[in-house]
């Protein structure tokens, strides 16, 4: 049996003196399709962020799979809320998630076969191999996130942190996406922090409510 997919001992962490994680312990088994849930306000990005080794806590301990955030990172795939990519730069879907496959490209050598054949396979994965030549900003907004879900599916990674993934997209989408997800966690194990308590219920394997401290259930 492995280390856990995460654990947290006593994490406090504050943004300028004022609190906004208090004490939080808990741990997470692998293959676990966990849901974060809570206010506005109440911390759910900032544990996101933690996890993700973006900020470290003022106190307690945090492991990803046995190690420190920073270094678990190359075995972490992470969609965020917002993206700040420029729609007008020339890049095609597929570029987009050939950038997932960089940490396992030599510097200044090509991409391999094996990248694109893997950059293909994710984007057939999302439904979106047919339109891998198409430019990121002719996209709609939920064929974008399909896209950036790709690419971080292309670092084949353990563990997938997704930050409320349909913030911006229909409701099919929304429905679609927690099926593939469903579908996803019999392979990794997934972390989605989102507001939507209704779509998650019938999804989910555990639900994480945040809000400074932690409820896990």
């Amino acid at each position: 049996m492995g280390p856990h997919a995460i654990e947290l001992k006593n994490v406090t962490f504050s943004y300028d003196k004022t609190p906004i994680l208090e004490d939080v312990s808990f741990s997470l088994k692998q293959g676990v399709f966990l849901g974060v849930i809570g206010p506005i306000g109440g911390g759910k990005t900032t544990l996101l962020k933690l996890l993700l080794g973006l900020l470290v806590p003022d106190k307690g301990e945090i492991r990803v799979l046995g190690e420190a955030p920073h270094d678990a990172k190359r075995r972490v795939g992470y969609v965020p809320q917002y993206t700040d990519l420029n729609l007008s730069f020339p890049v095609s879907a597929l570029d987009i998630v050939l950038m997932g496959r960089l940490q396992r490209s030599r510097i200044g050598r090509w991409y391999s076969k094996k990248d694109r054949s893997k950059a293909e396979e994710v984007l057939e994965k999302v439904g979106m191999l047919d339109h891998r030549y198409v430019h990121i900003g002719e996209l709609s907004g939920g064929q974008r996130q399909r896209v950036f879900i790709a690419r971080a599916l292309a670092t084949d990674p353990e563990i997938f942190f997704l930050d409320e993934p349909t913030s911006s997209v229909d409701h099919e989408f929304e429905t679609g996406l927690y099926s593939f997800l469903k579908e996803l966690n019999k392979e990794v194990t997934i972390v989605v922090v989102t507001h939507d308590i209704g779509v998650i219920s019938s999804n989910v394997k555990s639900v994480a409510c945040v809000n400074r401290t932690m409820m896990f259930h």
